[in-house]
């Protein structure tokens, strides 16, 4: 949805560029975990992640007014990509490297489930779902689940155990859209004299 609004508006107001750049950090480290694994679900389905979040990045850059700051977000996450791999392919042991690598995805992708905690507090506070988005959370919670079914299977816990805060997250953002219903959010207008 953020990539037609920018479509349609040709304007990235209203829309952060953060979520677009880590989730293509996350997208690409979870590549190289497959790559290194040589787990072909994992490879085609963070290439695929990996190339929309690089074309939201690239519409992003096109339709935002302040490009310095954008190209600054997009060579730091070069360099972490970077100097990641040569950490991973140079100084981490043979043996030990897909053990790190898989450790490292998995803080990523915790913090990356537990960063709307922020805005769940937000929502009690206000009582309103406004800044939560339904289908967000709908696609959090099929592919958190997804992905934890796929490791329990492959008894791999780099893959399992940080996808379950996706799915708890989701069923709190769940609660709350319960909770906090969307009719509650419209404000009253007054009946004629």
């Amino acid at each position: 949805s953020d990539l037609r609004q920018m479509l349609a508006t040709k304007s990235v107001e209203n829309i952060q560029f953060l979520p677009f750049l880590t989730t293509d950090a996350n997208n690409l480290s979870w590549l190289g975990y497959g790559c290194l694994k040589g787990d072909g679900t994992v490879i085609t389905i963070n290439a695929i992640g990996a190339a929309l979040q690089t074309l939201y990045i690239l519409v992003y850059l096109y339709y935002s007014p302040a490009k310095r700051p954008v190209l600054l977000q997009l060579l730091l996450l070069l360099a972490v990509v970077v100097t990641g791999c040569g950490y991973f392919t140079v100084l981490v042991d043979t043996g030990m490297r897909l053990t790190h690598l898989g450790l490292f995805c998995s803080i990523f992708t915790i913090s990356m489930y537990l960063s709307p905690l922020a805005d769940l507090a937000k929502v009690v506070r206000s009582k309103s779902t406004r800044c939560l988005s339904f289908p967000l959370t709908v696609t959090t919670l099929v592919a958190s689940s997804s992905w934890t079914l796929y490791g329990l299977q492959l008894h791999d816990p780099y893959i399992t155990v940080p996808n379950v805060p996706g799915i708890v997250t989701s069923l709190v953002r769940f609660w709350l859209f319960q909770r906090y219903r969307p009719e509650q959010d419209k404000p009253y207008s007054s009946l004629p004299s």
